[in-house]
């Protein structure tokens, strides 16, 4: 197994290694991988992870001055970019020196070097290939219900019949922790190890801590003269989560929060949002009735508004489920792999004010052998269109939820919840449809009798049985409201104004103002609840920090969610236990739309684990334009492999081969800057050569489609097949919306807390994208453009 193939995967999992739970998560990130892949895969990550004792002393190495660099008792020698890849790669091992650590910045030193050597009149930044871009993992996003906390307790362990060995906790949550023991130990790992905390306050006394908790041993790894044990607790109820949850909130701000999985998800969600709205692929949900697939859902955005529109008839009713029939639905989810089932033509006719819809899949056509004469005849008309069809299966293990902060929850409400759990596949319809090529289908055409075609008239479809669920690009609501009126006051800076609460969650509220104020938004604010202070007793409500995120119906409707700083948020607690002891007495609102949002957010969910192409996005940083990154699943894809053969690192991509030569600058960086508006991307196409060296190297060869004539494209495609392997790839680009950053703004606000600096460059890495696009594989579709690469049988 080639563990580039699984880059993404690797990338995933680097940072959960040193959590208790590590067996689990590992468990549910590979459950679609092979015993052996999945051996190797641990083989791998326990290598990288393993602590390194090796000095990287580079002085005698490097033109650049070195400064020393110190790692718990190790002293190090790095030259500037050495130092910048060590702190880059130290977060992914929970700041641990491991091996990986050690293998990257050694890695990155010899680039530079060898680059140095090859390029000696250049500077080594600029010899650096522009096409080499990282990948952001896109639709996987891992949720972890506890918050983290790095820091050290004294603490005792013990097994039944030994004596109790002391030692330290590295870090701690509700479910598991890492602790520091003796190398010495004598501990048996298939034991349970009971664990007290020692010089706790007594603020945080409770008996299970003091009598210990029981640990099962996940883990133990030696350093120095220390043994490291990964937990996972066993012990204890509902009780003891919230004793350890005050010990937490007790200690928090007093040590490090561990904010990466944050930063790594609050990424992708954001280079998401940049790409979903110009997304032109139909996403469709099947579900199951009188045990047949049927299509129920379709979500809809901006950039897919026109396939969908395309099935409409006269009556404005959607042809699409008959062009979708149960037997082709059937194909698609029983016979995912078979190409032939996901091509689909398809064109209309007009007759007495009617639309009639005709369509067929590739493999229908060569079963009847009328191949050439739908295709010759279709495309002569006006509405001809072809259709790459793509299933998933949903897999109902995993959250349908995005939960990306420690304690959200991880379920969207009951309705919401039931209707996901009932779809099983997603069929993805790519629109191929290239009008330029036309006059090459129109070849297949040889006089055929047309009313062959009839029997590929699509049955009438009388009424709408899609529904149609549009994305809504705003922030994301993760609690219940409330309808609840009681008076608060507001200030910002030296305005202030009173109000009447319309609606409140634990974490936010909507106010009406007795007269409209003209409040900055988004900012901070602080909020008084003067009434409810009577109730309160000695829970301080006034002056409670809160986020003002938007006003309307003239500045006199507010919506605000709580700041959630160091301290516990005085106005959080107080009203999560109002609603709780008072749920029989509040009115829960209905929110449709909530309801609506909700199924709309979960669906992209489901959509976004496996996506149908690779996305791209292009930065302007002061005067220059480059691609910054390409998007990824976590699940291999044969583009991005393509693209992983010529780099040094894992989750790194060459594009040079498709970009270089003036193509990035020309085809697609000046037709996007000459965009007025943001409309639905445009599209070239590129066919690829694949040939293979001896040593397992691959050589592109990339040709832009339309520099080629006919017969070329026919030459190229058939040399290609000779000498190796043809790609076609179909480049989508277009010009980029603002971020939506409201989407993410949850998020930010964590890591502003602990980690600004990061907060601040997340932000300005997605405000610098400027244009996106996407790459879709055509390869299929191509072929059939030229009758002589296609063996046909006789009619039926």
């Amino acid at each position: 197994m080639s563990l580039d193939n699984h880059s993404a995967l690797i990338e995933q999992l680097k940072p959960l290694l040193m959590e208790p739970d590590f067996q689990e998560l590992f468990e549910s990130f590979t459950a679609d991988e092979s015993n052996s892949t999945r051996f190797l895969l641990k083989m791998e990550l326990n290598r990288i992870s393993a602590p390194c004792t090796r000095i990287i002393d580079l002085r005698d190495k490097t033109e650049l001055p070195c400064e020393e660099v110190v790692i718990g008792k190790q002293r190090h020698f790095l030259d500037a970019p050495s130092k910048e890849a060590l702190e880059q790669a130290l977060p992914i091992y929970r700041n641990k020196y491991t091996l990986g650590v050690y293998e990257n910045v050694i890695k990155q030193h010899k680039m530079r070097k060898q680059q140095r050597q090859d390029s000696p009149t250049q500077d080594s930044v600029t010899s650096i290939s522009p096409f080499i871009v990282p990948g952001v993992v896109l639709g996987s996003y891992f949720n972890r219900s506890e918050e983290r906390m790095n820091y050290s307790i004294k603490i005792s362990a013990s097994q039944p019949g030994s004596a109790e060995v002391l030692g330290a906790s590295l870090d701690l949550s509700i479910g598991g922790a890492r602790v520091k023991l003796p190398v010495k130990h004598n501990f048996q790992p298939e034991k349970p190890l009971r664990v007290k905390l020692l010089d706790l306050n007594e603020e945080f006394y409770f008996e299970d801590l003091q009598q210990g908790v029981d640990y099962q041993i996940v883990d133990i790894q030696n350093k120095d003269d220390n043994a490291i044990f990964r937990l996972k607790r066993v012990g204890g109820g509902e009780e003891l989560d919230k004793v350890i949850t005050q010990l937490i909130q007790g200690y928090k701000f007093r040590y490090k929060v561990d904010v990466n999985d944050v930063i790594v998800n609050a990424t992708g969600l954001g280079f998401e949002r940049h790409y979903l709205p110009l997304q032109p692929h139909l996403p469709l949900y099947i579900s199951i009735k009188e045990g047949k697939p049927h299509i129920t859902h379709a979500l809809l955005g901006r950039g897919n508004h026109p396939l969908m529109h395309f099935f409409q008839d006269e009556r404005d009713v959607s042809q699409l489920p008959g062009m979708l029939t149960n037997n082709r639905l059937v194909h698609l989810i029983k016979s995912p792999d078979i190409v032939e089932h996901q091509i689909i033509f398809c064109f209309t006719h007009v007759a007495n004010g009617k639309v009639h819809f005709y369509s067929a899949s590739q493999f229908e056509l060569i079963q009847n052998g009328h191949l050439g004469l739908f295709l010759g005849f279709g495309a002569k008309k006006p509405s001809w269109r072809i259709f790459k069809l793509t299933s998933q299966r949903i897999d109902h293990q995993k959250n349908y939820k995005t939960s990306t902060l420690p304690g959200d929850d991880a379920r969207y409400g009951a309705l919401t919840e039931q209707q996901l759990a009932s779809f099983i596949h997603i069929i993805q319809v790519c629109d191929l449809t290239n009008i330029e090529v036309n006059s090459q289908y129109q070849s297949w055409f040889n006089n055929q009798d047309v009313n062959q075609l009839k029997v590929f008239a699509q049955r009438k479809i009388n009424a709408n049985s899609i529904k149609k669920i549009s994305m809504p690009f705003t922030e994301r609501r993760h609690e219940s409201r409330f309808a609840f009126k009681t008076l608060v006051t507001i200030k910002q800076g030296n305005k202030t104004a009173s109000g009447i609460t319309h609606d409140i969650s634990s974490r936010g509220l909507q106010v009406t103002l007795d007269e409209p104020m003209d409040f900055t938004a988004p900012a901070s604010v602080s909020i008084s609840f003067p009434r409810l202070q009577a109730k309160a007793g000695k829970t301080n409500l006034n002056g409670l920090s809160y986020q003002l995120i938007r006003t309307r119906s003239y500045s006199k409707v507010l919506h605000l969610s709580a700041l959630i700083g160091h301290d516990p948020h005085m106005g959080v607690e107080f009203l999560s236990k109002l609603i709780s002891h008072n749920q029989d007495k509040l009115a829960k609102l209905s929110d449709k739309d909530g309801e609506q949002k909700e199924l709309a957010d979960g669906m992209k969910n489901l959509m976004m684990r496996e996506i149908a192409s690779v996305p791209y996005f292009i930065e302007k940083r002061s005067k220059s334009f480059s691609i910054s990154a390409i998007g990824i699943g976590t699940k291999v894809d044969e583009i991005s492999h393509l693209f992983s053969q010529d780099t040094e690192q894992i989750m790194q991509y060459n594009l040079a081969p498709i970009m270089e030569n003036g193509v990035f600058k020309d085809r697609i960086l000046e037709p996007i800057k000459a965009m007025k508006t943001i409309s639905e991307l445009q599209f070239f196409e590129v066919f690829i050569q694949i040939t293979r060296h001896a040593r397992g190297t691959i050589n592109l060869n990339c040709k832009v489609v339309s520099d080629l004539s006919t017969e070329e494209q026919l030459a190229f495609i058939d040399q290609s097949q000779r000498l190796g392997r043809f790609m076609a790839l179909r480049v989508y680009f277009g010009m980029a919306d603002k971020p939506d950053m409201t989407y993410i703004r949850r998020e930010l606000a964590y890591i502003q807390i602990h980690a600004n600096h990061k907060a601040k460059q997340l932000e300005e890495q997605l405000w610098q994208v400027i244009g996106l696009g996407e790459f879709v594989d055509i390869s299929q579709e191509v072929i059939l453009r030229f009758p002589q690469l296609t063996q046909l049988k006789e009619p039926s």
